[in-house]
């Protein structure tokens, strides 16, 4: 008893010339539609014994036709009596041998859904009277979230706390419908020319879902952000659409059980990320290490060296020189301690004048600090050895 299976997949003229009257989803629905009661398509001509053509309800001899992307659920008095997924016509028998009260063309039905079937499951027998209703089984876009105010997460790419306003949009797909209509859906929605919309502002159920993702972005960045295996930045959450939606789903699983109303989010796309001052700032900070890090650092570090040679012999010759001389002595480079006839001494044997040459300036004295972190960068690039260093942080530090 329930329903019998007419026509399997793809839908044509066929059964339209077969059936000139029948049940089947609305027209003019909007994307986000999640839930609404069948409507008669055509007039009765005494094929079934529906002849007030009633929104959703169903008697003995009604045809029904499952477009695909849809789920038909099959309801008496509350209690879910039949579903249907897969693609076709059905006819509505409540006394026939062969028809099924539930999972008719049961072959793309999941476990989760006939799991859930078990829990709610029509104690009784069906009556020749029953209401039908849709599912939406297709991914439901366009659903907005924001903020108001920034949200705080610890990320793990910057390495502190931080804080930004936030807004996009999310996907979510029903997966199961049967846990989607007994433990979500309200009543109201439950009657003929009510549709059940997620962007429906006057919809509660729907803006309590939207409260809900609202409150788990904070811990979902948190999770994308500190999750090794997505590279721990921050920057790719926006081009990583299924990444994020993956931590979000988890973080509104964590703190809501989204999996007790049969909803998943299933893809996200975030428009804007708005970073707090003190966050833009620290990302300004972090980038730049980051610029200047491994091999490029090496780079700019030898480039900055070799223009301080370059600059040293435009600049002045020998007061250039000694300034390089002196750096040079701190690494440890012998060739520029050597002496410069004529700078910074007196001439001897075989000079022209053999007047002593005024001694140059005494250089500033550098801090010592500021020496050793310098000497350590040359280390790091290779520009002078270990020993060189060694030797160099002694004569710094006085040793």
């Amino acid at each position: 008893m329930g329903l019998i299976k007419a026509t399997i997949g793809a839908l044509g003229g066929t059964l339209a010339d077969q059936w000139k009257d029948f049940l089947t989803v609305p027209g003019d629905l909007p994307p986000t539609a999640a839930l609404f009661a069948a409507v008669p398509q055509g007039k009765n001509h005494g094929r079934g014994s529906n002849t007030k053509a009633s929104d959703g309800i169903i008697t003995n001899g009604s045809k029904i036709v499952v477009p695909e992307g849809y789920g038909l659920v099959l309801m008496e008095e509350g209690a879910i009596t039949g579903f249907a997924a897969e693609p076709g016509g059905y006819e509505w028998n409540s006394e026939a041998q062969d028809s099924e009260s539930i999972f008719a063309g049961d072959g793309i039905v999941s476990p989760l859904i006939k799991t859930s079937w078990q829990r709610f499951k029509f104690g009784g027998r069906p009556s020749t009277q029953q209401r039908a209703y849709f599912v939406t089984l297709k991914e439901l876009p366009n659903n907005r979230f924001g903020t108001q105010s920034e949200i705080y997460w610890d990320d793990a790419y910057m390495n502190a706390q931080v804080g930004a306003i936030t807004r996009g949009t999310y996907t979510l797909k029903i997966v199961d419908p049967i846990l989607f209509v007994k433990t979500w859906v309200p009543a109201k929605y439950l009657e003929p020319g009510e549709v059940f919309d997620f962007t429906d502002l006057d919809n509660d159920a729907a803006s309590q879902l939207f409260n809900e993702v609202v409150g788990s972005l904070a811990p979902a960045f948190s999770l994308y952000t500190n999750d090794p295996a997505k590279g721990n930045r921050i920057t790719k959450i926006q081009q990583d659409s299924v990444g994020f939606a993956q931590s979000l789903s988890q973080a509104v699983e964590q703190n809501y059980q989204w999996s007790e109303r049969g909803l998943q989010i299933v893809a996200t796309a975030i428009i804007a990320i708005e970073y707090d001052e003190n966050t833009r700032e620290l990302l300004r900070n972090v980038q730049r290490a980051d610029a200047l890090s491994g091999a490029r650092g090496n780079s700019n570090l030898q480039a900055s060296v070799a223009a301080g040679f370059e600059a040293a012999g435009q600049n002045g010759g020998g007061a250039g020189l000694v300034g390089m001389g002196m750096a040079a002595g701190a690494t440890g480079l012998g060739a520029l301690q050597q002496p410069v006839p004529g700078i910074g001494g007196q001439s001897t044997g075989g000079g022209t004048s053999g007047a002593p040459t005024a001694p140059a300036a005494p250089a500033a004295e550098e801090d010592p600090v500021e020496r050793l972190t310098k000497l350590k960068q040359m280390l790091d690039a290779g520009l002078i050895t270990q020993d060189d260093y060694d030797a160099a942080k002694n004569k710094v530090l006085g040793l």
